[in-house]
């Protein structure tokens, strides 16, 4: 197994230049099986482990611990750098994220993000000046530990409905990066224009986008953007949900047993993880 020096170093490497996709497992096959695919890096997601586990993705549903055993597992399941989707750090203040961020550090990830989304349907997003103080702690605790990992600072504007998305993004991410953010992240942007108009506002910080839906948008058109890291967050668990849900639906609705067609093989799956066993 790759030390995590190494994989930090690497997971670095890669915001440099280029533009790369981030998969997100949800579990230790998922990440094994995306790491033989040849993905240069991974990154948990906190609503695909959520529905594993059968809760919801909303705030500390998936207890601290529990979630850092979770992001432990996947960085131990593959030789690639590890994202640690952290949510909004396991506690409002200051303090208290950092010194949940320095236990995510000692899980081995080479990145963690870092959102400011508050839980509260009556107030969804931190002050603008108490969520920097959220990322400058996060930066702080992370430069404590001597660990060089990536922060991601993430601004939840898109996706709890704020009436100016964009301008807000694009002003949260501009002070999460003085706070000492590597990576800025908005989720929620589709279009060309909002997405171009966030990683120019930010240059030359590293933007990652995240493609939860078939918007037209190849890896090559989002490049050219300028975009620097691709993920997926629940989207490739979604798509194995469907694939249960309708199959299963099925059997109930209509006695019928058409859902499992193209559905992957026994064998394909059990000779993977037969040879993925025997090369560890």
């Amino acid at each position: 197994m790759t030390d995590p020096v190494t994989r930090r170093a690497a997971f670095r490497a890669l915001h440099e230049d280029g533009c790369f996709v981030m998969p997100n497992p949800w579990d230790i096959g998922t990440a094994r099986y995306l790491a033989a695919l040849g993905f240069p890096a991974l990154a948990t997601t906190s609503s695909g482990y959520a529905f594993s586990r059968a809760l919801p993705d909303t705030d500390w549903a998936v207890p601290r611990d529990a979630m850092l055993a979770h992001i432990a597992e996947i960085a131990a399941a593959t030789d690639l750098p590890v994202n640690a989707d952290f949510e909004s750090g396991y506690a409002h203040d200051p303090a208290g994220v950092a010194a949940n961020v320095t236990l995510c550090v000692a899980t081995g990830v080479a990145g963690l993000s870092i959102e400011d989304a508050t839980g509260d349907p009556a107030k969804p997003l931190y002050d603008r000046g108490h969520a920097v103080e959220r990322i400058r702690a996060a930066r702080e605790a992370i430069d404590a530990t001597g660990a060089d990992v990536l922060l991601t600072g993430r601004c939840e504007a898109y996706l709890t409905g704020h009436p100016t998305p964009l301008d807000e993004s694009v002003a949260r991410l501009r002070a999460y990066a003085e706070a000492g953010a590597d990576v800025l992240y908005a989720p929620g942007p589709k279009s060309r224009a909002e997405i171009r108009t966030i990683v120019e506002a930010v240059a030359p910080r590293p933007v990652n986008l995240l493609v939860s839906t078939n918007a037209g948008l190849k890896v090559a058109d989002i490049a050219a953007l300028g975009v620097r890291r691709i993920s997926v967050g629940s989207s490739l668990a979604r798509t194995a949900w469907t694939g249960f849900i309708r199959a299963a639906t099925r059997i109930r609705d209509e006695g019928s047993f058409a859902g499992f067609d193209g559905s992957v093989g026994f064998a394909d799956l059990n000779g993977f993880f037969r040879k993925d066993l025997e090369g560890r």
